[in-house]
């Protein structure tokens, strides 16, 4: 049935509601004359009039345009002022034939009556029946939260078919043992046996409001059951007051982070952004398009995009069109197709719009993808760098901040040094009054210092950027594993996009020219567990020696070129706190510029005829600590060895470390 066309479907319904019109005239003559009604003369007429009348005003009201499988309250509703419309109608009829046969005067409101109540429980019964039939009883599901949201979701879930609903859970003890339209609450305390007993595979937390911290004891308690755990959206996400199915979503990066996020002092980031005009490059990747989205916010008069993808640039363009309408920001977005290596597009963008303000998220930082292409590394990230700060200081820029990367500490890749350098380069830049590079040699420019002030905010991982290990390893659990691992010890730092956008924003308002920004991004988290995280949430169990029936396998593919064990934050010591507890200021060795100047010269000199060899010179030579690719391995053996070495054990190397 649930197959037919949609014109035999509307038949049925026509016919079902002509029998019912006549059944209800039979039960109302039935009940007014208290004995078995058997149509003679007039009142056939009076049986005929019902059908005649209640199928057009139907049709008038929409009820055969309507589907018995989501069927709701407006349904009931209609069909009620649908009847009503037909006891009207049907009114003067039965009246007339009152006054010529004699027909009972009570059908004017008896039939009507008896009527609405079988079109309605017709609807009903007919809406239970189809969705027992189109249900999908793989799916059993608990909502986690008796409150409005999980009543929502319930009454979302009715219309759905993609979940058998089998109850709720509850923290209020008040609600254990009731029901919420006829669906019972059961306790939190006793989840993994109600889990257990019915058989469930899904978890839904509807907590919008509830904290960080509260979500996370309860993930902390849900975790180790076989069931998958995903959440709703948030309280704003929710105004509207409705809930769909597609609204339910893998819990969130947050979550799997498993703190709180800080907020930033909104006041300040307004004071350097509000009504400015402000550059952004890389405006498409991940990092800056979120710097984008942010800074919109704060209603800059003029948004420059720089971005050298076509694509990217579109995407964000468009993305930001939409938020500024939204949001009721009068914000001029400015999308500018350019690289960063071109000094003579850079500079004549920044001479025509006189940026306020700079952030400088353009560059390469995938670590095996520039080890494989260091020269394009090398110039993208350090002559990048250069020419937009040579821009900066040409056009009078007040602000220029660098996104830099926690890999730029004691490097053992080229990504990691090619940062380093560039962070060193505006550290010089900022301690001295000329002009890098400059066509008539190193012009003195007095007022640097005053117009333009350089600052570098260094943070490690972010969860969901491209190239992040959490969208990977939930495409590798889409496709039923293995998760990819490179080494069982390997710990990273890791931090949400939009907080690390938040944090960098500050820290560029709290520059004073020359400062050196690190985020604190908490403990450090191994990845092996966060992807057995992953899977424990997803409703699965990691396959191994213990567990050889377990769902998915973890592979261990060892450390990539230039791979570390683990990253750092810091280089020097004795760094000092600023006014937000999540910004911390280093303080680091670097050249003066014109030692720095010579180096660099050679370094992009070997960069741009693709010299390995003097690109590898250059870069220990300039970077202290940093070690090229040969070595890697015995550095990583080290780093493994050291880990695993108990106290006053001898550890011993298979071949010297360089």
């Amino acid at each position: 049935m649930l197959n037919w066309p949609r014109s035999r479907k509307r038949l049925v319904v026509v016919a079902l509601d002509v029998g019912l019109a006549l059944f209800s005239m039979w039960v109302a003559f039935t009940l007014r004359l208290d004995v078995l009604h058997r149509p003679v003369g007039a009142e056939w007429a009076a049986y005929a009039i019902a059908p005649l009348l209640a199928v057009p005003t139907f049709v008038h009201f929409g009820l055969y345009r309507a589907i018995f499988r989501y069927t709701g309250v407006a349904a009931i509703l209609a069909t009620g002022k649908a009847v009503g419309a037909y006891g009207l109608m049907l009114l003067p009829f039965i009246w007339c034939l009152y006054h010529w046969e004699g027909i009972p005067r009570s059908l004017i409101l008896l039939q009507p009556l008896i009527f609405l109540l079988l079109v309605s429980s017709s609807r009903t019964l007919g809406w239970h029946w189809l969705m027992g039939r189109a249900s999908n009883p793989g799916n059993r599901l608990l909502i986690y939260g008796a409150g409005t949201a999980g009543a929502q979701t319930a009454a979302a879930l009715a219309s759905a078919q993609q979940y058998a609903l089998l109850g709720f859970i509850d923290d209020d003890p008040t609600k254990w043992g009731r029901t919420i339209n006829g669906v019972p609450v059961f306790s939190s305390t006793d989840a993994a046996v109600t889990v257990s007993r019915l058989s469930v595979t899904d978890i839904l937390l509807a907590l919008p409001s509830a904290s960080r911290q509260r979500r996370n004891q309860i993930i902390g308690q849900l975790q180790s059951l076989p069931v998958r755990i995903r959440s709703l959206p948030g309280l704003a996400d929710l105004a509207s007051g409705r809930v769909t199915v597609e609204d339910f979503k893998d819990l969130d990066i947050e979550d799997l982070l498993g703190r709180e996020p800080v907020a930033v002092q909104a006041d300040l980031l307004a004071r350097s952004l509000a009504g400015r005009v402000v550059l952004v490059t890389g405006a498409g990747g991940s990092i800056g398009s979120e710097l984008c989205r942010q800074i919109t916010l704060q209603g800059p008069s003029e948004l420059l995009l720089v971005e050298h993808s076509e694509f990217a640039l579109y995407s964000i363009h468009r993305e930001l069109a939409s938020l500024v309408k939204r949001s009721g920001t009068d914000v001029h977005l400015v999308p500018l197709l350019a690289s960063v290596c071109n000094f003579e597009r850079i500079s004549a963008i920044c001479g025509a719009h006189k940026p306020a303000a700079v952030y400088h998220a353009a560059a390469y930082k995938h670590v095996p993808i520039v080890e494989a292409n260091p020269g394009e590394g090398i110039v993208n990230n350090v002559l990048g760098t250069l020419n937009m700060a040579r821009a900066a200081i040409d056009a009078k820029v007040d602000r220029f901040v660098l996104i830099s990367t926690d890999k730029a500490v004691r490097p053992t890749n080229i990504m990691g040094a090619s940062k380093r350098i560039a962070e060193m380069v505006l550290q010089s830049l900022a301690a001295t009054n000329v002009r890098p590079f400059g066509d008539n040699g190193d012009v003195p420019v007095e007022t640097n210092r005053r117009h333009t002030c350089f600052s570098i905010v260094r943070f490690g991982n972010v969860l969901g950027s491209s190239g992040s290990v959490v969208p990977m390893f939930r495409s590798q659990l889409a496709e039923g594993g293995p998760i990819t691992v490179t080494h069982p010890e390997v710990m990273r730092y890791f931090m949400t996009i939009p907080e690390a956008v938040q944090l960098v924003l500050h820290a560029g308002a709290l520059a004073d020219g020359g400062d050196l920004f690190v985020l604190d991004m908490g403990k450090p988290i191994k990845i092996l567990d966060l992807a057995k995280r992953m899977i424990a949430l997803s409703g699965l169990t990691v396959r191994d020696a213990a567990r050889p029936n377990g769902d998915i396998h973890i592979k261990i593919t060892g450390l990539r070129p230039g791979e570390k064990l683990f990253e750092e934050l810091l280089i020097g010591e004795n760094p000092l706190p600023t006014s937000h507890p999540r910004i911390i200021r280093a303080r680091e060795d670097f050249m003066t510029w014109p030692v720095l100047e010579g180096y660099l010269q050679a370094l992009l000199s070997a960069a741009s005829s693709d010299d390995i060899n003097a690109m590898s010179r250059m870069l220990q030579l300039l970077v202290p600590g940093y070690i090229p690719k040969s070595a890697h391995q015995n550095l990583n053996a080290i780093y493994a060895a050291e880990e695993t070495a108990t106290s006053g054990e001898i550890v011993e190397y298979s071949s010297p470390c360089p």
